[in-house]
């Protein structure tokens, strides 16, 4: 293999490449250096090294109950996705060919949509004179409304709706690589419609439970739109937070900081889950 075959990929790779540098690693790497730096309100951004910024958010207790808040809205959403995503998955693979192009086009088409409008389609939804509530009076079911805007409940409703396209996909395309027919002779052997689901459509659709979860776990822990528009100032995230210090205190380093973290605990947490699962399914991804 010449000098010239061996370095055509990287040649081929490299505008990507350079796209992934410019806009992902650069402005990482600048929120990095900009949570060590100091701020004051009278002498704005200092260009100091200082780990300030990094004491005060792990010593207080507030940053912890929003960080705490996040990933229970995240895991909640995941769990939700998953228990929705994995039978809807099932079934779409079993489908006829022309039903199933129609379902996926049914799934994919709330992408299609704008997550803002999504959102405010929710806010119609829950508020206090929204549809539901109305529909409830009306039926005589409720005398007053039932809180649901501004709660984390209605933002977990929402993520639902946002992130279970992407919980479907995955684990539809991981039980495209499975064999029906050990389903067919798990029950010619006498198994029950539970111990099949169990011990057979389970184990082989891990894997894509496993992606479909990574990848609804971090959208859901850094959603902005979401969280702001349903949550408002009463249900504080971490990506509402980082918000406010830079927009609105106008402490960069601090909202660099808090960034900073959300972005380790996440990949902490993925790399963790990950590894359980592999571990756990062993089998299933040799």
């Amino acid at each position: 293999m010449t000098l010239q075959s061996k370095s055509r990929p990287w040649i081929l790779s490299a505008p990507a490449l350079l796209l992934f540098l410019v806009l992902l690693l650069v402005p990482l790497a600048m929120t990095f250096i900009l949570s060590f730096h100091s701020f004051s309100f009278y002498g704005g951004i200092a260009p100091t090294f200082s780990l300030e910024n990094y004491v005060e958010v792990l010593s207080d207790g507030y940053f912890y109950e929003i960080f705490g808040r996040t990933f229970a809205i995240a895991l909640a959403t995941t769990l939700i996705c998953a228990a929705i995503g994995l039978p809807q998955a099932y079934f779409l693979s079993r489908m006829h060919p022309f039903w199933r192009s129609v379902m996926l086009l049914v799934v994919l088409g709330p992408l299609l949509i704008s997550v803002v409008v999504r959102t405010l389609g929710w806010a119609i939804l829950l508020g206090n004179k929204g549809v539901i509530n109305d529909a409830l009076r009306d039926l005589g079911l409720i005398t007053s409304p039932i809180r649901m805007m501004y709660t984390s409940g209605g933002i977990v409703l929402a993520l639902v709706h946002v992130m279970v396209p992407f919980m479907i996909l995955a684990i539809w395309a991981a039980l495209q690589r499975t064999d029906p027919a050990t389903e067919s002779a798990a029950e010619s052997l006498g198994a029950r419609p539970w111990t099949i689901f169990r011990r057979i459509v389970l184990p082989q659709a891990m894997p894509g439970i496993l992606s479909g979860s990574l990848i609804v776990f971090s959208l859901s822990a850094s959603a902005f739109a979401t969280p702001a528009i349903l949550g408002g100032r009463r249900v504080k995230v971490v990506s509402t937070t980082v918000y406010d210090e830079f927009l609105n205190t106008l402490n960069w380093p601090l909202g660099a900081t808090i960034a900073i973290l959300l972005l380790v605990s996440v990949l902490a947490i993925m790399v963790g889950w990950n590894r359980l699962v592999e571990r756990r399914f062993a089998g299933v991804f040799e």
